[in-house]
């Protein structure tokens, strides 16, 4: 049976299992109805199907050869303006050739893509040599990384290859940038109101730091394509009443780190920011608690990746891109968003991103996918499968 063949007697159920995905609210931390009707549908497509106590679900073709992982989240991020939508945010309606609703870009389109897209493969018997798992993984929207960091660690599982399936308008990404969240920390000394001069005010030390934050960050824009970025995300003090100076302020950064930039030197930058202040600096590290009651500790300091154009896995990419739409990628993309790509790559496994809809819907009200691009996926990460 040829692949189009093939997939036509796929496509209807790769789209109502995209719908239904839609349907099931799936917020971070809240994936439970999610992952039990995922693994349903892996189960009835052939998959070898567990969820692990994290909650990830990983779906298994084959068990011999080389092996590609293809990941997509789960969780989506909560809906907090309804009302401002034109259409349900859990109907999954299919209007004008798109499938709108919450996740439908991130990602829940890319995970259905990526489930038929190893069923296809299997039923075309191109993993008789291989071995195929889909990880349908959980918290990424807080914790990106941390969810197969746990799958690699506790199957001891080790891919040969990656593909990160986050909305890539069906372009092959090569890497994206770092993260650093960071809080600094400024001491004041309170006093009355009616007496500031007896005390110090701790939101006036962070001042000229908050305008040391904002000079550094145009000196990074400065610098040209992929460059980093710093913004300062989240403020706050500490004061005993409305008529009291302060005795802390504290600030959330949030650092985006370019693939060439050095750690330390971020560190050193950090350091830089709060000289000659009564402050200090710490990672923002975030405990969350995963639907299954797996306490998530997440240390949002990790430098960005980029796989070379020449890589052989990039050029396999190619070749299975130029199978599925009769042309070769005119370019490749860079995420300026993280993903869990961040664990593969750090860990030297070759990793790739592609997935469907366009990343500037993710997050958006009336947020939606392009079927045709559902499709075409689902038959790129077949042929994927099928070359490596």
């Amino acid at each position: 049976m040829d692949i189009r063949t093939c997939f036509n007697s796929l496509e209807d159920d790769l789209l109502t299992f995209a719908q239904n995905l839609v349907h099931i609210r799936s917020y971070s931390g809240d994936e439970r109805n999610l992952a039990l009707y995922i693994r349903e549908e892996m189960e009835k497509l052939g998959y070898l199907v567990s969820i692990d106590a994290m909650g990830n679900v990983i779906g298994q073709l084959g068990e011999k050869g080389k092996s590609i992982l293809l990941d997509a989240h789960m969780d989506t991020v909560a809906v907090h303006d309804a009302a401002e939508w034109q259409h349900d945010p859990f109907s999954g309606e299919i209007i004008d050739g798109y499938l709108y609703g919450c996740g439908s870009v991130d990602m829940k389109a890319a995970l259905a893509s990526a489930v038929y897209g190893g069923a296809l493969a299997y039923r075309l018997g191109w993993i008789q040599d291989k071995t195929v798992y889909v990880t349908c993984t959980v918290d990424e929207e807080y914790c990106d990384g941390e969810n197969l960091k746990y799958i690699f660690q506790d199957r001891a599982l080790r891919p040969d290859f990656a593909v990160i399936c986050e909305p890539s308008s069906n372009k092959i990404a090569i890497g994206h940038k770092g993260k650093g969240q960071f809080i600094i920390r400024t001491k004041g000394v309170s006093a009355h109101g009616s007496a500031p001069e007896e005390g110090i005010n701790a939101v006036y030390e962070m001042a000229e730091i908050i305008t040391r934050v904002d000079a550094l960050n145009h000196r990074l824009s400065a610098i040209g394509n992929e460059h980093g970025t710093i913004v300062l995300s989240n403020i706050s003090c500490t004061t005993a009443s409305l008529n009291a100076v302060p005795s802390e302020c504290k600030i959330y950064l949030d650092r985006r780190i370019a693939p060439w930039e050095d750690m330390d030197e971020i560190q050193k930058e950090l350091d830089s920011l709060i000289e000659g202040k009564n402050a200090s600096w710490e990672v923002g590290e975030l405990r969350r608690s995963s639907w299954t009651g797996y306490n998530i500790h997440y240390i949002p300091f990790h430098a960005g990746w980029k796989i070379d154009q020449s890589h052989p896995f990039v050029k396999t990419a190619a070749e299975a891109y130029e199978t599925t739409f009769s042309i070769r990628p005119s370019s490749y993309l860079f995420w300026n968003f993280g993903t869990n790509g961040t664990t593969p790559a750090i860990m030297g496994i070759p990793t790739i991103g592609f997935g469907p809809g366009d990343p500037m819907q993710a997050h958006m009200v009336d947020e939606k996918c392009d079927l045709g691009q559902i499709k075409d996926a689902c038959r790129f990460y077949a042929e994927l499968i099928r070359y490596v």
